[in-house]
């Protein structure tokens, strides 16, 4: 299938939207630079990460998908000829929210968007003040680089979508995150790569960096990185306190080698895993 040069990007919380969204498109040329063709941002990547509060006026962050953040962007990617992956905070209707993000394509398509499906509410992260669960599913997408799938952040500790997502024919699966030191950090190294192996394609970790103390004490740890099929890092993982690009050469001839080894599609029983999905 040949090699796909793929990027993550981790942020410091810049002070607002417009300095995150110029800092960004900094990220995004920087990568293309380097010669990726596809690129993720952070989990609500122009913002704060406001969830360490339940205050309405932080709603004025969610905008329509695609809209204008999504257009300006889908711009971009077109003028740079690479994929991106833009985890924002959508507005369905006044009301009704969604954390989300949008697949645009290298040509500048916008191809569709993921609604994070599970929402956590518990201290520093009241997420379901803020955001409904997601009804679209796992769809996977067909980009210039190959299938990509989106799961995010808080999805991660359940391994339904990931399964979704690999019978859909996902080869690279991105996970745009905003997780804190001292609550995760011995499940970030441990859920990814273990999802990786059990649905054989590469998963693409993103978490933020640093303390955004006007809204919280949560310290988002960084430490994004790439996962292959066998669960082995792709390179070293980013910084635990600086913002970062990090650009790994991904091996898709991998997926049928791991593919053709065990046969975990082959061998799954959906026929008696009904009681598993009754409430």
């Amino acid at each position: 299938m040949s090699t796909v040069r793929a990027a993550l990007v981790q942020s410091k919380w810049t002070g607002d939207k417009e300095s995150m969204i110029a800092a960004h498109e900094g990220f995004a040329r920087s990568a293309a630079e380097q010669g990726a063709k596809v690129v993720c941002f952070q989990e609500l990547f122009y913002g704060p990460y406001f969830c360490q509060l339940q205050d309405a006026k932080f709603y004025e962050y969610a905008e329509s998908v695609p809209g204008p953040t999504v257009d300006r962007f889908a711009a971009l990617a077109k003028e740079l000829g690479i994929v991106m992956i833009l985890p924002v905070y959508e507005q369905e209707q006044p009301g009704l929210l969604y954390n989300t993000a949008a697949v645009v394509d290298a040509d500048g398509t916008y191809l569709g968007k993921y609604r994070k499906h599970h929402i956590p509410h518990v201290n520093g992260f009241w997420e379901k003040f803020y955001f409904r669960p997601g009804n679209l599913g796992w769809p996977v997408f067909d980009t210039a680089v190959g299938r990509i799938g989106v799961y995010i952040c808080y999805d991660r500790h359940f391994p339904e979508g990931w399964r979704a997502l690999g019978l859909a024919g996902a080869e690279i699966v991105f996970n745009p995150s905003a997780t804190s030191r001292g609550l995760s950090n011995y499940l970030w190294k441990l859920e990814q790569p273990a999802s990786a192996v059990a649905n054989e394609y590469y998963v693409g970790a993103i978490n933020r960096v640093g303390i955004e103390s006007e809204y919280g004490d949560d310290d988002f740890y960084g430490t994004s990185y790439f996962v292959d099929p066998e669960g082995k890092f792709v390179g070293e993982v980013a910084s635990d306190t600086e913002p970062e690009i990090i650009v790994r050469d991904l091996d898709m001839d991998l997926l049928k080698v791991v593919r053709d080894r065990w046969a975990f599609y082959r061998d799954r029983r959906p026929d008696a895993y009904g009681p598993l999905v009754q409430p």
